[in-house]
Order: structure tokens, then sequence, then C-alpha cells
């Protein structure tokens, strides 16, 4: 898409703050990739002028509020990560942050409360069965869309009331199209790519060996890549 440079580190603009709301670069560069018709074909405009909010949309549609998070967490600051990291060269954790901080590694949730309760953001950081992994994140949106059991799954509660957001997409195959996350599903759009083996969201979800760490690193770089590659090719 014309104007978007999907090199760039959006923590260079974002003044020594999170970037996810400091960095004006990265709110326009949302603005510009997800105002566009919805599955169904209605407009789907975001502003940036609406006091108090990141992206906002109002229309017959509804009135949403979004708001940006990072998807690839480098998982710096978990006490049983500290083994991993420190066997891993600090200026190649540098490079995967790095990457991690292009708009391929950036996506957006609903950002207000319901009901004075977490959102979707918060939530997706603090359950220990999700720590902030986009992986884990899609496979309890997918779940969501099939209409699984809110209770049995983590995240369920928290999407089940952001349920007419994910209503815009139509399907799990809208909405993943529609934010250009086709790599982290089979050509069927029927499965997710998860970066681990998955046990069914029974254990933690850090990478907490260098092994398990090396091989999420891997299959968190090809993705964004790929995604970059998705955006590039928009013109």
């Amino acid at each position: 898409m014309q104007g978007i440079d999907t090199t760039f580190d959006f923590r260079t603009d974002a003044g020594g703050k999170d970037p996810d709301s400091h960095s004006p670069t990265l709110r326009r560069y949302h603005q510009l990739l997800w105002s566009k018709p919805l599955p169904g074909g209605a407009m789907f405009d975001l502003d940036t002028v609406t006091p108090d909010g990141y992206l906002h949309h109002r229309s017959a549609l509804g009135e949403y509020w979004l708001a940006s998070d990072s998807i690839i967490p480098t998982f710096g600051g978990y006490l049983a990560m500290e083994p991993v990291l420190m066997a891993v060269p600090k200026p190649e954790i540098e490079e995967f942050r790095a990457l991690g901080y292009t708009i391929g590694g950036m996506m957006v949730f609903p950002g207000n409360k319901v009901n004075g309760k977490q959102t979707l953001n918060g939530a997706r950081g603090f359950n220990p069965r999700i720590r902030d992994r986009m992986d884990l994140t899609l496979e309890c949106i997918r779940r969501h869309y099939a209409g699984d059991d809110p209770q049995g799954y983590p995240l369920g509660e928290v999407l089940a009331r952001y349920g007419d957001f994910f209503g815009l997409f139509d399907d799990f195959e809208g909405y993943v199209r529609f934010f250009l996350l086709d790599d982290l599903v089979d050509e069927n759009y029927a499965q997710v790519r998860l970066f681990l083996p998955f046990d069914d969201f029974t254990t933690s979800a850090l990478p907490d060996t260098v092994e398990t760490y090396s091989a999420y690193w891997d299959a968190s770089v090809a993705f964004i890549q790929a995604r970059n590659r998705r955006i590039d090719a928009l013109g």
C-alpha cells in the first residue's frame, strides 16, 4: 500500500514510550490498512480525531473503538525466560524485537472496556495460556467463530464480550483475510498454524527452553516477513 514502509521500526518515532499508543506512524498505518470494505461490502472507515480514541468507527454498523497491540513478544521480563534469553546473543534478540515492531508484527483489537472488564489486549497479556502470542490468540478467535463454549478455552469470555466487533467479518476466514493473517492458517482457513506443538491450552504459553524459543523465533519471523510481503503487495 502506497505510503507504508514495512521496514519501519515504530519505536523510532514513539519518543521512548510504548509505540502502540505513541507512534504516529503506526497509527497512520493502521488507519490506512484497516479502513476498507468489510466482507459484507460495508465500508469500515476509521478516524483518528475522535477525542480519547486511537482509531474510531461510527456508522449504521455500530460504534467501535480500536487500539493497537504488538503481537509477537520476545518474552523479556518473564522470570522463567531469563535462562533462555541469557543464552541468546543480545544483538539477535534486538534484531527479533525490531522486526516485531514493523507493521507485520502489529494488530488492532477492540480497545474499549465492556462493563469495566478487561480488554482483549489486556487479556492476551495476562493469560498464562496466551502470553500475547498471536498464534494462540487466533486459535481462540477461530473457536469463537466456530461457536465453541466460551468457558472451554482461554479468551472465550472476553471474545464473547466483543461479539459485535467480530461479527463485522462474518466468519473466521473473513476475519483472517481482512487483517492479512493468511499465513497463520492453512489453505482452507480451517486450522491455525501454531508456532509450537500444541497441548490444547493445558500448559504455559512460554517457550521456556532454548530449543522451543528457537522454534518460536523461526516461526514468528517467517510469519512477520510473510505478512509484510502481503502488505507490500497491496501496492
